[in-house]
């Protein structure tokens, strides 16, 4: 990789970063030069799967840490490791996130516990890791923030009125942070229309087949054309800020 979009040296924040777009964005940085740090659930299982992840990424010096995004004292936490241990931050990738699938005409089945949590985790604690690295991103003075959106925001048609809700709002907050916080820190969102990953329970390969066949590109997104657009908003996208580019495989058109 060219100097020009090389990460040699810089340090990536990749929130949620041992899920399908969040670990193949981890590879994709660290193989760019970067030193990455993940974000992972607290408990044996999400340790186990973020040393796994850690121990295939090229270089070194990359570290994970628990962090739940809807608890704001974690991301607190987690930013004061940060700058203990590396003093700075280039940039940051929101990709953590959740869903569950309910039908857009069961307004009963969208229940107000489901909203919150909706919100808590896909809005607020996007929000909230922002809030916190801000300031060492600023301090970088060339600093990158990247938040997984989605087509449903635009749609209106996803997992849930909720969801497609959620995901719009990361729009609007991608619009309103790159005016606050440029020049020192572009925004940026990428929005993907269905991904072959777990995200979405109860999906796999007979609705991946049924959105390819009606897909322009005749197929779903791979984790990896995700990441590849979150590490162009980086490395290529250097005058774009306050915009989300959509890698939906032409599924909105």
């Amino acid at each position: 990789m060219s100097s020009l979009h090389s990460l040699q040296d810089k340090i990536a924040l990749i929130i949620g970063g041992t899920g399908g777009i969040g670990a193949a964005s981890a590879k994709l940085f660290a193989e760019a030069g970067a030193t990455v740090i993940i974000t992972h659930r607290a408990g044996a299982k999400g340790e186990a799967a973020a040393a796994e992840l850690l121990k295939g990424l090229p270089g070194k010096g990359h570290l994970a840490q628990a962090a739940d995004v809807a608890d704001t004292a974690s991301l607190v936490a987690l930013r004061d490791a940060v700058q203990a241990r590396f003093g700075k931050l280039h940039v940051l990738v929101n990709t953590a996130g959740f869903t569950k699938p309910v039908p857009h005409n069961d307004l009963e089945a969208l229940d107000d516990e489901l909203i919150d949590r909706m919100f808590a985790v896909n809005w607020r604690g996007q929000f909230a890791a922002i809030r916190s690295f801000a300031p060492l991103l600023k301090a970088s003075g060339d600093g990158v923030i990247v938040s997984i959106s989605s087509i449903a925001g635009a749609t209106g048609n996803g997992s849930s009125i909720a969801y497609c809700a959620v995901k719009a709002g990361i729009d609007v907050m991608t619009k309103s942070l790159a005016r606050v916080l440029a020049p020192e820190v572009r925004v940026l969102g990428v929005a993907p229309g269905v991904v072959d990953t777990g995200f979405v329970p109860g999906r796999g390969a007979e609705f991946n087949a049924k959105t390819a066949a009606t897909t322009p590109l005749k197929r779903v997104a791979s984790a990896e054309d995700v990441a590849t657009a979150v590490l162009a908003c980086c490395t290529h996208l250097t005058f774009s800020t306050g915009t989300t580019l959509v890698v939906d495989g032409g599924r909105s058109l």
